[in-house]
């Protein structure tokens, strides 16, 4: 794997910067996840690189080839991670932080209630809700705009 695809989840930065959404690279999940077990404690270590790379690449494959709206690919991110555990600990931690930062990247003010986000990923690590699940419970705490 090139210092290219580590930083960016196989595509580059050309290709990122001038089509569809600003997505995240590898690079700022592991900082994101670095930042968690500061915060929180727990083991540090990336257990399977190439699971946090398809979790970059099945959002990039959602928009591409579905035309997934943002509130999918971040659930896709969430998904990914919290069930593919590409980390030693703080998965569902991450998954949470990678989805909120794609949706702040890309102009959406998302804020649901602490409670609630941490019942959902609870909800998605243990299997009891797919991403589809996610990607609509995304949407009922989409922020409102103002009429």
């Amino acid at each position: 794997m090139t210092d290219e695809t580590v930083q960016t989840g196989g595509f580059s930065d050309q290709f990122q910067s001038s089509y569809g959404p600003s997505w995240l690279t590898i690079k700022e999940i592991l900082a994101l996840h670095e930042k968690q077990l500061e915060r929180f404690g727990g083991p540090a270590g990336l257990r399977d690189s190439g699971a946090l790379e398809s979790v970059l690449n099945r959002a990039r494959n959602k928009w591409e080839y579905e035309g997934a709206d943002l509130a999918m690919l971040g659930a896709a991110h969430a998904y990914g991670i919290a069930r593919n555990h590409p980390f030693v600990d703080g998965n569902k931690r991450a998954a949470f932080v990678s989805m909120m930062l794609l949706l702040r990247k890309n102009g959406v003010k998302f804020a649901p209630p602490q409670t609630e986000a941490t019942k959902i990923m609870l909800e998605v690590a243990a299997g009891n809700i797919g991403e589809e699940g996610l990607a609509r419970w995304i949407r009922d705490n989409w922020p409102k705009t103002a009429d």
